[in-house]
């Protein structure tokens, strides 16, 4: 059965909040919607939309949000309205924790690992249709994993540090509790030692409906 995940980036200040929906087919992992909200966009704004977002997606979809930094109250914004997400606070850690309350400790070696297994092996898939899918693109091949040979310890370039990298964020999320969900993380949280691989798109026949609903998404943003 097909997973749905939608990982929600929340910015601070001059940063992007963004919204990122990715099916988790078989070993495939579609990105069927992406969405960059304006600069400004007040918090309970952004909980508005992704209730209009929410209600069109499948039953039983995932909502999991950014819950660093000024991500825990907004996640409480979201639960005042019950939409129930997934709150993830990003963490320099080792090891995934969690509580009966779906709070989630995720290190970020966790996230970006998923994503660049995915790229290497050319499972993750991009809606060509999608407005902001060039530029998550381009934000995928700027982003690296360096590794220090004297240590062997890895560091993210670019992480919300520098060159914008919020629909890598929103994506990575969605993607690694998909992953996370079906059971079977062991092989990603030993981290790829090298960021390779070049997303791949996804064909029209393959997007399916999700085309006509990403494509009603950005006309509902242009009125």
């Amino acid at each position: 059965m097909d997973q749905y995940a939608v990982g929600l980036d929340l910015g601070q200040a001059q940063d992007f909040s963004t919204l990122a929906i990715v099916q988790k087919s078989g070993e495939e992992y579609h990105v069927r919607g992406l969405e960059r909200f304006r600069l400004g966009t007040t918090y309970p704004a952004i909980v508005e939309r992704v209730q209009t977002v929410a209600h069109r997606l499948p039953e039983g979809t995932a909502l999991v949000v950014d819950a660093t930094g000024v991500g825990a109250p907004v996640v409480d914004l979201f639960r005042s309205v019950r939409l129930h997400p997934v709150a993830v606070t990003i963490t320099g850690g080792d090891t995934v924790s969690h509580d009966k309350d779906n709070n989630y400790r995720v290190p970020k070696r966790n996230l970006v690992s998923t994503l660049a297994v995915l790229l290497q092996s050319g499972r993750l898939k991009i809606a060509r249709s999608l407005p902001e899918a060039a530029t998550l693109t381009k934000e995928l091949l700027n982003f690296r994993v360096r590794i220090d040979p004297a240590t062997a310890h890895d560091s993210y370039a670019a992480w919300r540090e520098g060159d914008h990298d919020d629909l890598v964020l929103a994506t990575a999320m969605a993607c690694w509790y998909a992953q996370y969900q079906a059971g079977t993380t062991g092989h990603f949280q030993e981290g790829a030692r090298y960021w390779g691989g070049t997303p791949q798109f996804a064909s029209p026949p393959e997007a399916g409906r999700f085309h006509q609903y990403a494509e009603e998404l950005d006309e509902e943003r242009t009125q």
